[in-house]
């Protein structure tokens, strides 16, 4: 279990991509059950009687995923993710370059739950909803493109569906257009970064997590750290303070 942040309200887990996060009709065996049975091995009586899941991660995409450990942390929690309170950073590997270098785009999603698939359309339609992210081509390497993605609003598999409108696909998502199959079922979307402003105690706090072990993520996170040294992501705001965190003063804007 690779728990890489926690304190007296939430748990934040590098999920592994393939890993279902909640328990549904068809599989069983999920990331939730099994930390609480870690914890109630490690902690015992001090263990959490039940876990609250804050955010979802598509079941083939790796990452942050974060459980409140009692109800108010819960309740504080989501509402921090519906205000925007949190920024959310992923890591994502395309089969083709996007149509800018650095972009922000919107969409409106609609879900089919017939085919558990979302479908992004550059007009409002019936039962759509507003798609909004950003993103920063930061390199590439063996005829992929390496693309940091600022995540605005989430909606039901948003990064994979409005990349698959603008032509071009993550690696190893077949549902949405990838050519081929990753071996282990996993897809190359990775969620990087998690930050926000702790509502209990007001600490800024930065969660990270690393890619799963793969030749293709080690070259994207060297390409990214190569970036970062001289540039800003270009989707930063004023006043975005997790940027001073992962850019040095010297960073200039990729775009000037």
């Amino acid at each position: 279990m690779d728990i890489i942040y926690e304190d007296a309200h939430i748990i934040a887990v590098n999920k592994s991509g393939e890993e279902l996060v909640q328990q549904n009709d068809v599989m069983k065996g999920t990331l939730q059950e099994f930390l609480l049975e870690h914890l109630r091995r490690r902690d015992g009586a001090g263990a959490p009687p039940r876990l609250h899941l804050v955010n979802r991660l598509d079941r083939p995409t790796s990452g942050i995923v974060l459980f409140a450990r009692h109800r108010k942390a819960a309740g504080k929690f989501s509402d921090l993710f519906r205000r925007r309170g949190v920024y959310k950073l992923y890591w994502a590997v395309l089969d083709a370059p996007p149509p800018l270098p650095s972009d922000t785009v919107e969409h409106f999603i609609v879900e089919s739950r017939r085919v558990n698939k979302s479908f992004a359309f550059p007009e409002k339609r019936e039962r759509s909803e507003y798609a909004r992210l950003s993103y920063q081509v930061i390199g590439s390497g063996d005829c992929y493109f390496f693309v940091v993605v600022r995540l605005h609003t989430g909606r039901h598999h948003q990064i994979r569906a409005q990349f698959s409108a603008l032509g071009c696909h993550i690696k190893g998502d077949i549902k949405y257009g990838a050519k081929r199959t990753n071996r282990g079922g996993g897809i190359h979307l990775h969620a990087r970064l998690l930050a926000f402003v702790h509502p209990f105690t007001g600490e800024r706090v930065v969660i990270t997590a690393d890619p799963p072990a793969d030749s293709l993520w080690e070259e994207f996170a060297r390409q990214d750290a190569h970036f970062r040294r001289t540039y800003r992501y270009d989707f930063w705001d004023e006043g975005d303070w997790v940027r001073d965190l992962l850019h040095p003063p010297s960073a200039v804007s990729f775009s000037r």
